[in-house]
Parts: C-alpha cells; sequence; structure tokens
C-alpha cells in the first residue's frame, strides 16, 4: 500500500526490517552478514523445540565460545603419568630415527610434563643432597698428633725396590651386602683402600692397623661402576647404574659436585696431572667419552668416535693423550682435549679389551683380551701390538677383570672368571703364580703401592682380601 512516488515506500517484511533496524543485505556488515545466514541455515537444519540439545552442537550450530585450555595442575595423576609414558614414548621413536641429537635427553618428556630446566637442576641437587649420607666409622676422625684420618703414617716407606707374588691370604674385609666392583688403594701410600659395591654403597678401609672400614658413602641409588682417587686422596669419582658422576671429599665424606649426561658411565679417570685434578674423563654406554671440568661442573669437551660403549680410558704420555677401548673391539688414541682419533687400532683377529693397565714406566699398555689373553701394546712406537709378550692361562672370559703390574714392573697380574688370581713373569710371558681367591669372579685386584707382596684383590662374591 501507500501512495507511490518519492520511491520511499517498502517491499516485503516490514515487521522484519524494524526489528534489523533497517538493516537490508545490501548496507550491513559482512560479519552480521555471516551471523544472519548461520542462524537462518541453523534454524532450517535442526527445527527448534525437538527437546534435544542437537542444536546448540549438530553441523550447523552457531560457533560457541572456545572451552577453556585445562590448566596442567587440575590434570589427575594418571593423566600426568599418561602424558609422561607418551612424550617418553614418542622421544625414543625420534631419538632412535637420529631427529634429537641435539636434544639433551628427556628433554620433550619434561616440555610435556612443563618443568623447566632450572626446576629440574634444583630437584636433582636437593635430592642428592636428601640422598647424600656418610657414617664415620673409626674411632676419632682426627690422630693424636689432630690430623685428619686420611692422613698417610710417617713411618710407611718403600723398603725396597723388588716385588714378590703374593703366597698367602692376610686379612678379609667383609661389609658389603653384594658384589665388590672395584677397588682402589689410596694414592702413593695405601694405607686406606676404597671399595665400590653393586648394594650401591662406596666403603672405605683401614690397611694397616685394625683393617676396619672406616667411612661409608652412601648417595648412588643403584650398583656403582667405577671409583677413582684424585692424585692426592682427598677427593675421589664414583660412577653407577643411575647415570650420576659424583665427586666426593674422602674425609668428610659430602658429595661436592654431581654431573650426568643422561648416560651410564662405564668408567672414570683424572687427569694424571697434579695441576689438571679437576679434569674428569667418563667413558659411557652411549659410545661417548665425555671431559667433565669439576670447577664448571659440566661438560667441556665430548669425544665421539666409537661405535660401542666405552669400557676403559687410560692416559699415556705424561697425560697429553690417553686411550680408549670400546665393545666396537677397537683401540683409539686421542690427543688430550682434541675430539679427533689420533691412532685407530683395529684387527679382525682383535677381541674387545674391557680393561687395560699401563705399566710404572708407562711404556707398555696391558689389554685384558676376551679371548683369554692379554695383550701389549707399546706407547711409544705408534702404539704397536708386541707379538712376543702374550700372557695366557686364566679364564677371563665374560667379565672385565683388572689388569695390571706390579710397581717394578716385573710382574703382571690379573683376577679371571673363577675366581683366582694370576701372576705372570714380564720377561718370559710365564705364569709364576695362581691363588684360588674367591668363589666367584675376581673383578678387581691391586698392588700395594709401598709394601712389594702386598696385593688386594675383590670379587662379586662380596669379599675384598689381602694377600702376602
Amino acid at each position: 500500500g501507500g501512495p507511490r512516488g518519492g520511491g520511499g515506500g517498502l517491499v516485503g517484511n516490514v515487521s522484519a526490517s524494524a526489528k534489523e533496524g533497517g538493516d537490508s543485505v545490501f548496507s550491513m556488515t559482512s560479519a552480521k552478514r555471516r551471523k544472519v545466514r548461520d542462524e537462518a541455515l541453523a534454524g532450517v537444519a535442526i527445527p527448534d523445540g525437538d527437546g534435544d540439545d542437537s542444536a546448540a552442537h549438530g553441523a550447523w550450530a552457531p560457533p560457541r565460545a572456545p572451552t577453556p585450555v585445562v590448566a596442567r595442575d587440575d590434570l589427575s595423576a594418571a593423566q600426568k603419568e599418561y602424558i609422561e609414558w607418551h612424550a617418553s614414548r614418542r622421544e625414543a621413536n625420534l631419538r632412535s630415527r637420529g631427529k634429537l641429537k641435539d636434544e639433551a635427553e628427556g628433554s620433550l618428556v619434561d616440555a610435556a610434563v612443563g618443568v623447566t630446566k632450572g626446576q629440574k637442576e634444583t630437584e636433582k641437587s636437593l635430592a642428592d643432597a636428601a640422598v647424600a649420607t656418610s657414617v664415620f666409622h673409626g674411632d676419632s676422625q682426627t690422630n693424636y698428633a689432630g690430623e685428619s684420618w686420611i692422613t698417610a703414617p710417617k713411618d710407611r716407606k718403600k723398603q725396597n725396590d723388588t716385588c714378590y707374588a703374593p703366597k698367602r691370604l692376610v686379612h678379609t674385609w667383609l661389609g658389603h651386602t653384594k658384589g665388590v666392583q672395584a677397588i682402589r688403594f689410596f694414592p702413593k701410600h695405601g694405607h686406606l683402600i676404597l671399595s665400590a659395591g653393586l648394594d650401591s654403597t662406596i666403603k672405605i678401609w683401614d690397611v694397616h692397623t685394625h683393617g676396619k672400614c672406616l667411612r661409608d658413602y652412601t648417595a648412588h641409588q643403584k650398583a656403582l661402576k667405577d671409583i677413582t682417587f684424585w692424585n692426592d686422596g682427598t677427593r675421589f669419582v664414583s660412577t653407577g647404574w643411575d647415570k650420576k658422576v659424583m665427586l666426593w671429599d674422602t674425609e668428610t665424606g659430602r658429595v661436592i659436585s654431581t654431573v650426568s649426561s643422561g648416560s651410564v658411565a662405564n668408567c672414570v679417570k683424572s687427569h694424571p696431572d697434579d695441576g689438571q685434578q679437576n679434569i674428569l674423563l667418563a667413558g659411557q654406554t652411549d659410545k661417548k667419552i665425555m671431559q667433565y671440568d669439576w670447577n664448571v661442573g659440566d661438560v667441556v669437551q665430548e669425544y665421539d668416535q666409537h661405535l660401542g660403549a666405552v669400557n676403559s680410558l687410560t692416559f699415556v704420555d705424561e697425560g697429553r693423550r690417553f686411550v680408549s677401548t670400546s665393545d666396537d673391539k677397537s683401540i683409539r688414541v686421542w690427543e688430550f682435549g682434541i675430539p679427533v682419533t689420533m691412532k685407530y687400532i683395529a684387527d679382525p683377529t682383535m677381541h674387545s679389551a674391557p680393561a687395560v693397565g699401563l705399566s710404572p714406566t708407562g711404556n707398555w699398555l696391558a689389554c685384558q683380551s676376551m679371548d683369554n689373553r692379554i695383550t701389549i701394546y707399546s706407547t711409544k712406537d705408534k702404539f704397536r701390538c708386541n707379538g712376543k709378550k702374550v700372557f695366557k692361562g686364566h679364564a677371563n672370559a665374560g667379565y672385565a677383570c683388572q689388569v695390571g703390574f706390579s710397581p717394578d714392573g716385573k710382574f703382571l697380574y690379573s683376577g679371571d672368571g673363577d675366581g683366582k688370581v694370576f701372576f705372570w713373569d714380564w720377561k718370559t710371558t710365564r705364569i709364576v703364580k695362581s691363588l684360588k681367591a674367591h668363589d666367584k669372579v675376581t673383578i678387581g685386584c691391586e698392588w700395594h703401592p709401598l709394601e712389594q707382596s702386598k696385593v688386594a684383590t675383590c670379587s662379586w662374591d662380596g669379599t675384598i682380601k689381602y694377600w702376602d
């Protein structure tokens, strides 16, 4: 209706136009146009009044406000565990495909669980500090002169320079509840002996007087792999299956520092130079050799060329070079500080050499070969194998039995898988003596640094024995 002319009339639904405020399809904004269209479609697709809420959730439903993201703190324990499990699986998968070479171990898991690096370090150091305990078992921590209990007695001197093979058992140290993995005499004096047990404790024992345990050191959560003293004996380093490498104060039993690279360190060696005791090499199961600096508290160099787990590290040439052996049946020689192999010794006839001993002169390396032999390599002349000197007669296959030289270089000694200890004459390569020392494998043996015919052995039967 209404008069025509002037063009001011309306065609169509007047009430709808009034409701929309006079907006037409041509004059409304695009956002409003979309909204109107969606409402129309939703109305057609789902007629109102079906009784269910399908109108709000159907394909044509109008857009809803975004749902709030679940905060990590609101998750249940089971959900958090699932997230961690899923992330660790994903990380293992990516790592196996070589995708995460530069990422630290566990970084994906930490990101998924929402742990920052700082939090993790703090938690770790707090956990270590809480776990680290040490008990002193001696009568007093100082002697009559007020010196520390680790001070070497003044009256112990080297009697003479010739060594003799021991014949009889003089003392047995008992105290580890499981096997003993390694023993080390106190450097230069040997008045104390340190032992690393598979019961995850380290103990230090008196050698000369009463022969009792003087101190326990407990912080590792799993069995120990290796221990090594600093040159002055005031500190020592331990490594275990819990992937931690710890620096201890021998006297107080305090953990000075803990480092870890996320892999088990099979062997640890401090630099032989007195001025560089803060430098530590650790040979790991992930084929790497890590060089730590205790002053920095972190890795300062990485030697990554082996194709199998690294089993032993030996410094030669006054600490300028070191030799590593590995499950890949090769021996590699490195310039200290330079992560490129200087000499690579591999031969189809070679077996892996999980234990290596250096002669007192530093000229020869004795390698415990897995075919029941000890092979000798020169450290001077291009690291050649000395074919004339092969020591056999013991059954060490399958065990990393420690091998070493007497302090005068006359004898070579080694444990074996049946619990025996063998002594060979260095010149003639003949067996001079063999002792049935233990019930299980004799994994470690050390010659006393001062007393000419005394040798300590340790075994997985849990005992440490002293022979003269």
